[in-house]
């Protein structure tokens, strides 16, 4: 298989470091092979009535992936902290690429959102480059600030600033559900890298309020989305149409599925099965059983991503690793949640599965990252015992 021979090439660490988890590399692997078999098995009716071949939105994922593998290998290969030299123009970049979807004649809006770019034909999404760039500087500045974080003026406002600035540019697209991947990521790293449990306390209590308010509008399409989640009986044939057609997806999946390729849901019946409701096509025709294999091939990468954090030789390492893995858990989550109705929909991809070019390059180069840190742990990671060095 090219992804393991290459793997194993990437793999490696000069001057007596180890070598990449492997356990991670085999389990992203199986995910990102077994999201190409499901993407096709998703998407193939819509590409056909809206392409004229079943393979369009497949071998557009293949295209980006293609991208992304570049992306991931070159970051599982050069040292984590190289990225630290170029934080600080890495997250203005991204911020001014987020500026970028208000300019007319660039912005590529989809739906309500103005969330993308259009540039020379090929629409990206800033955001997910603010995920990881945001990070990164975010890791770089908690190392930089230790044992200054605990006052307001040197950790908390500073910190608040940053955050604000993008806050208000997400909100602004309105693009809610990626705006709280990144402000739940930050906080959990802000606090991991030292930060007060009662500063947080307050300005998530205070992110909470001001949340109810912003949602509290019944002309918004997030009090929707609210409701939905109460009674999916409300507006079934409107506002809650892709949430009344997911769950009879899920549902009809059974124990076993209805088998690989034969979905019902597809036909046209649920809204973005190549996107965000992929995994309702994954629990249709594989059931129960495999989407909860499925589930759990998610988790194992995330404890992965955890036993990599706490083995790491540094603060920035270690908060950068678990920002990675708080980013991926949460946003895995939204997804999958919103389609069985757990929590309102977001929106959001299913990390490694969901059809995106920003969204695989971003979470591929973040996963190349962590692999990398995975090569510089002060022991292997599986043995778990390595403390967070503060």
């Amino acid at each position: 298989m090219m992804f393991a021979r290459l793997s194993k090439k990437f793999s490696a660490t000069p001057n007596g470091g180890h070598e990449a988890d492997k356990s991670l590399l085999a389990a992203l692997a199986v995910l990102i092979v077994f999201g190409l078999i499901m993407l096709f098995s998703a998407s193939s009716v819509v590409s056909y009535a809206s392409r004229g071949n079943t393979y369009h939105y497949l071998v557009g994922q293949l295209f980006s992936l293609a991208i992304g593998l570049v992306f991931f290998f070159a970051a599982m290969r050069v040292d984590y902290h190289w990225w630290k030299k170029f934080a600080g123009f890495f997250l203005f970049f991204s911020v001014v690429l987020l500026l970028l979807v208000f300019i007319p004649g660039l912005s590529a809006g989809y739906g309500s959102a103005r969330s993308w770019i259009n540039i020379f034909g090929y629409s990206f999404q800033p955001a997910e480059l603010v995920k990881i760039s945001f990070l990164i500087y975010l890791a770089t500045w908690l190392e930089a600030k230790k044992g200054q974080l605990n006052s307001w003026s040197g950790g908390i406002i500073p910190f608040l600033m940053i955050l604000g600035v993008i806050s208000l540019l997400m909100i602004a697209q309105p693009d809610l559900g990626t705006l709280f991947i990144i402000a739940f990521t930050a906080f959990v790293v802000f606090f991991a890298g030292g930060g007060k449990v009662t500063h947080i306390a307050v300005i998530v209590l205070s992110a909470i309020l001001i949340l109810y308010i912003v949602i509290g509008s019944e002309q918004s399409y997030q009090s929707d989305r609210f409701k939905c989640l109460k009674d999916p009986g409300y507006s079934a044939q409107d506002k809650c149409y892709q949430i009344n057609q997911s769950l009879i997806a899920v549902g009809s999946g059974g124990f076993f599925g209805r088998g690989l390729g034969a979905s019902r849901q597809k036909f046209l019946y649920l809204p973005e099965v190549w996107g965000d409701s992929i995994f309702s096509i994954v629990a249709e025709e594989t059931g129960f059983f495999f989407s909860t294999l499925f589930i759990l091939l998610y988790l194992f990468i995330f404890y992965r991503g955890l036993l990599i954090a706490r083995a790491a030789p540094d603060i920035y390492g270690s908060t950068l690793a678990i920002g990675i893995v708080v980013w991926l858990a949460v946003q895995t989550f939204l997804n999958i949640g919103g389609m069985i109705n757990l929590i309102p929909m977001t929106g959001v991809p299913l990390p490694f599965v969901s059809k995106g070019g920003s969204a695989i390059l971003s979470s591929l180069l973040a996963m190349g990252i962590l692999l990398n840190i995975s090569k510089q742990t002060r022991r292997p990671a599986r043995s778990g015992r390595a403390g967070l060095k503060r």
